[in-house]
């Protein structure tokens, strides 16, 4: 049976695709969790239709995907989500959600396929997202998952690593001990000496 899958899918598709799959599984799983909805002509013409016109804001040459290059680097996507308080998402964002966010900002069209994200983000955060506009054109572009109603913290990582600094000084000050450890014979000399030396004043 053939559906557009409303979601991306694990070992299924992605987003937006119609894909072949068990009858049973379609109207047992994928449709009662609106995962995914049946095939039918006028729906798939549409997304034909919606997909052209998208296409014509692809990169087709070195050239222009240069110029796209250039406008992502200076692009953050931000992801406003829902979030536990450990900052684990209730959901994920997907290499579907990246490209569908590119194109309602900056009207540019990215194959799902060429977005390296290994797994879906699953953690608010900062993340560089490499995508491969074209052949030898890569780009990475910055992310910002954030938790709805919130803000991430800023980027301050040096300020912990000062104590450790401190840490490796803190030896110096056993130095003047040893100095002074050497100096305490020095002092018992005079002593010994002033007897004999008074025995001739005598």
């Amino acid at each position: 049976m053939e559906v557009i899958l409303l979601t991306d899918v694990d070992k299924v598709g992605l987003r937006g695709e119609v894909v072949d799959v068990a009858r049973g599984y379609a109207r047992n799983f994928l449709i009662p969790r609106k995962l995914a909805e049946a095939a039918t002509a006028p729906r798939v013409a549409e997304l034909r239709k919606r997909e052209e016109q998208r296409a014509r804001h692809e990169a087709k040459t070195v050239e222009q995907a240069r110029d796209i290059a250039t406008t992502l680097e200076q692009t953050v996507l931000r992801f406003d989500v829902k979030a536990g308080p450990t900052g684990a998402l209730f959901g994920s964002v997907t290499a579907t959600d990246v490209v569908d966010e590119i194109w309602r900002s900056k009207k540019v069209r990215v194959d799902r396929r060429k977005v390296e994200l290994s797994e879906p983000i699953k953690r608010v955060g900062r993340y560089e997202i490499p995508v491969d506009l074209f052949q030898d054109v890569r780009v990475e572009i910055r992310t910002e998952v954030v938790p709805e109603g919130g803000e991430l913290p800023p980027e301050e990582e040096a300020a912990p690593e000062e104590p450790a600094a401190e840490a490796e000084v803190a030896p110096e000050p056993d130095e003047p001990e040893a100095e002074s450890a050497e100096a305490e014979p020095a002092e018992e000399e005079p002593g010994e000496v002033d007897p004999n030396e008074a025995e001739p004043a005598e």
